[in-house]
């Protein structure tokens, strides 16, 4: 969005400054400054944005907002606090996008790849603007409304969380009109008592904030999140591959169904039918599947012909790190390092098991912030990676060791299960361990950098 520094100075209750040079481009991090752009100087735990000043304007910014001024700097705006600034700009900007969609994108796994889809279908009739990458938090998304191109119709935001409230903050200040979750897992579970209930009602306050008139899509084969219809006054709509989605509808009402029908998997992509349509997409696995559905549900609410969808769905293509596919010396390499959580790690396992190849190897980094429950989600994907038939695992850091454990305990021979402390450890065994005719997949949470391996199979910079 583009602003005028009086603008920006009224919004933030501040006296108005001589300079009125507009500002189209915003960022929080010095390393990311591009000439021209406003600077908000955050404190944070380790770092204080006003020890950056003097650089991002040596740099080319235009303007800072700073909670005190620098000496030597170029134009500055003083606030109370930046971070509350930052928040408070957003919502003023959002206040005057009158005519703009606004879709949220919540889940425990999948929303960043969901966010995506859904912008590039609303794109094929729609100027869209989205979340750009995973600035999903309480900095990142009042930075992404400020980041929405000036002529946007569409806005697609993602919406992150690691407590309660947090969605309902985000969503308070985005105000959507669509609200889309994709999952409700165990990722998060450290911080909620009760386990995943309370992770389920944490993502259930994007539905709770959206307006009556609002529309909910909704992820069919989630039991919880098919519950959330029933607290949404307005429409929803369900999308998934479940046949009883319609038992879950609220009383009296017939939910509209996105289902995947005549599903093709294979590892270089999916074909399925929905909505009458034919589709098909070079992105791997059942997961990807569901997400393409949610994509294809909220161009449904968006009033867009589902026909004029394929080359859209056609052009898709995995993220980096998001389950990209590459043969590097007659090794079929499947990077989904980017996160882990247990739905998505089995939704990869399986993905494995039908993946052609002489050995199927998984490469599973610890997955973390699952609490009490971490031991037995571990064990629980090692007992489904030995039932899934993969042929050798490789767990890396901490609790998956539980992964390897178990594997074994439910069938794997003990001579195709290992352990390592480290990334790095796990690389250079596979080095020698892998030859050509296997399929291996890398997974695993952000902390565990589990590309870290990839990156000694294949050499730095990965396929």
């Amino acid at each position: 969005m583009t602003l005028s520094v009086h603008g920006i100075a009224r919004a933030l209750g501040l006296a108005i400054p001589e300079s009125d040079i507009s500002i189209s481009g915003w960022s929080i991090d010095s390393r990311s400054i591009n000439p021209g752009d406003c600077f908000f100087a955050l404190r944070g735990p380790s770092h204080d944005g006003h020890d950056f000043v003097r650089k991002v304007f040596e740099q080319g910014a235009a303007l800072s907002i700073v909670e005190r001024h620098i000496e030597g700097a170029g134009l500055q705006l003083v606030v109370p606090n930046a971070e509350q600034a930052l928040a408070r700009l957003a919502a003023a900007v959002r206040a005057r996008m009158t005519g703009v969609t606004v879709i949220g994108v919540t889940g425990s796994a999948g929303k960043t790849t969901t966010k995506d889809t859904v912008a590039s279908l609303a794109a094929t009739r729609f100027r869209t603007g989205k979340t750009v990458g995973n600035f999903n938090n309480h900095l990142g998304l009042p930075l992404s409304i400020l980041r929405l191109p000036d002529d946007c119709k569409v806005a697609v935001l993602e919406m992150g969380m690691n407590h309660a409230g947090e969605i309902r903050a985000l969503a308070q200040l985005a105000k959507p009109s669509i609200g889309v979750i994709t999952n409700v897992g165990w990722a998060h579970t450290e911080n909620f008592p009760d386990g995943i209930e309370g992770v389920s009602r944490a993502k259930r306050e994007l539905i709770e904030e959206l307006p009556p008139n609002g529309i909910a899509i909704l992820n069919a084969d989630d039991p919880r999140v098919r519950e959330f219809a029933k607290i949404h006054p307005g429409r929803s709509i369900f999308y998934g591959f479940s046949e009883d989605a319609e038992a879950s509808s609220p009383e009296g009402a017939r939910p509209e169904t996105v289902r995947a029908e005549n599903v093709v998997l294979s590892p270089s992509g999916v074909k399925f039918r929905a909505l009458g349509v034919d589709y098909s997409a070079s992105v791997a696995g059942r997961h990807a599947v569901s997400n393409l559905l949610a994509g294809i549900a909220v161009a449904r609410a968006l009033g867009i012909d589902p026909d004029l969808l394929r080359p859209a769905v056609a052009a898709l293509s995995p993220g980096k790190m998001r389950g990209e596919h590459f043969v590097r010396n007659g090794v079929t390499i499947i990077n989904d390092c980017y996160n882990a959580n247990p739905e998505a790690t089995r939704s990869m396992i399986g993905m494995l098991s039908g993946v052609p190849a002489q050995r199927r190897i998984a490469v599973l980094g610890e997955m973390l912030e699952l609490g009490r429950e971490a031991e037995t989600l571990h064990r629980d994907t090692g007992r489904f990676t030995a039932e899934q038939g993969i042929h050798a695992v490789i767990g890396i850091r901490g609790a998956a060791r539980f992964i390897v454990d178990q594997a074994v305990k439910s069938g794997m021979s003990d001579s195709a299960a290992f352990f390592f402390d480290s990334s790095e450890a796990a690389g250079d065994f596979l080095r020698d361990f892998l030859r050509p005719g296997d399929a291996v997949l890398f997974k695993g949470s952000r902390g565990v950098q589990v590309e870290k391996a990839l990156n000694r199979v294949v050499g730095e910079g990965g396929n």
